[in-house]
């Protein structure tokens, strides 16, 4: 049984009034039991996954036993009359060793976004940030990725509504795979353990599974006990 941390609207005791006939056809449609002697509070918010720092760049160093490096978002950039190579630079984590991530190779600069191409001449995070999102980047460079602690959630309203079902809608700013129950337990302020007994017991609704990592938008209903 989870905490009451989200009471109801409105407590107080509200009059008794006639009993309907059960339809069984229509509480079927819903995503949760519906007894029709239960008034269900429901209530919407919108929360936003985005980077908030680079993640950790998995990978063994030559020179010593680690396997993180870390950039800090600086491009080389490496001219040969009108083709341009680039590269992201990063730092392992125990010895200092850099290592250069391909971004572009043999590209001409006409073909090249003016807007990118002044992001590699002057160092720009966002950029940066964009391109570690992407998985080719990590595919071409034989890389892993560890967005631990490297993502913020921002909810819209900042506080959760107080209801008896909440309905979510989140959306990333960036492809980063997170757990949808890392994500749900950040947002409703539970564990993780906390989650996954509210997924066992039936108490969240979503399209998509809730296994595994997900990058893309999609919606859940949570419904408090």
């Amino acid at each position: 049984m989870l905490a009451s941390r989200h009471p109801r609207l409105d407590p107080a005791p509200r009059p008794s009034a006639p009993r309907r006939p059960r339809n069984d056809g229509l509480a079927a449609d819903w995503p949760f039991p519906v007894h029709d002697d239960t008034f269900l509070v429901r209530a919407t918010t919108q929360w936003l996954v985005r980077p908030n720092d680079f993640p950790t760049i998995r990978r063994r160093c030559r020179t010593c036993p680690s396997t993180k490096y870390r950039t800090r978002g600086r491009f080389r950039v490496n001219a040969n009359h009108k083709l341009l190579d680039v590269w992201l630079l990063a730092l392992c984590d125990r010895c200092g060793e850099t290592i250069k991530l391909t971004v572009l190779e043999r590209v001409h600069v006409r073909s090249i976004d003016p807007t990118m191409l002044n992001g590699f001449h002057h160092n720009a995070p966002a950029l940066a940030a964009k391109l570690l999102a992407d998985p080719r980047l990590a595919h071409r460079n034989d890389i892993a990725l560890d967005w631990t602690d490297a993502w913020t959630l921002e909810m819209s309203p900042v506080e959760l509504p107080k209801a008896d079902v909440l309905e979510v809608s989140v959306r990333f700013a960036q492809p980063i795979p997170i757990r949808p129950t890392t994500l749900i337990a950040t947002g409703l302020e539970l564990s993780r353990a906390e989650v996954a007994r509210c997924v066992a017991a039936g108490l969240v609704s979503s399209e998509r599974r809730l296994t595994g990592r997900c990058a893309q938008d999609f919606s859940f209903a949570f419904r408090w006990q």
